[in-house]
């Protein structure tokens, strides 16, 4: 083994081991009979299930509006293109405490937004559309950036020849380009979805009840102490841990199975 890979592997571990101590240390300094306790605490049961639904419901909502819009700039060349793809990656640099006062300035119950979906009975202070909209602003990037690099790696072509087929512009965009673009999108949604769990700063200030799990967290350090907010962190890490290696398991799965069906069908 050449220096140059020994002394990338050094720097490597060195980077993973800042990861993963803090966390694991957490957790084994984490008595199993609170953890225990916490799993059956309903606050932290509904604040988790809160975190995890909303996040679902700000990707859902970025994938209807974004995918479309991802797809413009892969495919088409306008004025202002840049400008508007320095628009979507703007809530990447954007603290997200001066996210939550933009967004208070819009949806608040006096401004703009807020006056527009309140005879709808949509209230965005204090409620849960609040900290949909509040992960939406701040994550949406993710989404929209990978599926607008999963359709320029489409080559046009394949859409040229689905349309000389007799198949219309949206029977091309679903058979053809969205399908091939498939895995981009998945890994920008999934992304997206993983960073509206962890937000906290847009959420608290435009609703920081009803608690979702990172708000709870804060507030039980900040009420109690650490010994009392760290069981409820453990609790979230493990949950979004095994998720994600759930996750991780089907992808590797489904390319095991495609690799086993191209074995059988090439003997």
């Amino acid at each position: 083994m050449n220096s140059l890979i020994i002394s990338f592997s050094i720097l490597g571990l060195i980077l993973l081991l800042f990861i993963t101590l803090p966390i694991f240390m957490m957790i084994f300094a984490t008595d199993p009979l609170i953890l225990k306790e916490t799993v059956f605490d309903s606050q932290v049961v509904n604040a988790i299930l809160l975190t995890f639904k909303a996040s679902l419901f700000s990707t859902i909502i970025a994938a209807i509006l974004g995918i479309p819009l991802a797809y413009l700039l892969a495919r088409k060349k306008f004025p202002g293109k840049h400008l508007i793809e320095g628009i979507i990656d703007l809530p990447i640099v954007i603290p997200h405490t001066a996210a939550g006062i933009a967004l208070l300035v819009v949806f608040g119950r006096r401004y703009i937004g807020g006056k527009l979906f309140a005879p709808f009975g949509i209230s965005f202070v204090g409620a849960e559309p609040g900290i949909v909209i509040a992960m939406l602003f701040v994550s949406l990037s993710y989404l929209v950036d990978a599926a607008k690099e999963g359709f320029a790696f489409v080559d046009e072509r394949l859409e040229h020849v689905s349309r000389t087929l007799g198949a219309g512009p949206w029977r091309t965009f679903f058979t053809v380009s969205l399908p091939l673009a498939k895995r981009s999108i998945l890994s920008g949604a999934v992304l997206m979805w993983a960073r509206g769990l962890s937000e906290f700063g847009a959420v608290v200030v435009l609703a920081y009840h009803p608690m979702i799990a990172p708000v709870l967290i804060y507030d039980r350090f900040e009420s109690y102490g650490l010994a009392y907010a760290r069981p409820v962190a453990v609790l979230l890490i493990l949950i979004s841990l095994i998720i994600f290696v759930i996750i991780r398991l089907l992808y590797v799965g489904r390319h095991v199975i495609r690799w086993i069906r191209g074995k059988g069908v090439g003997g």
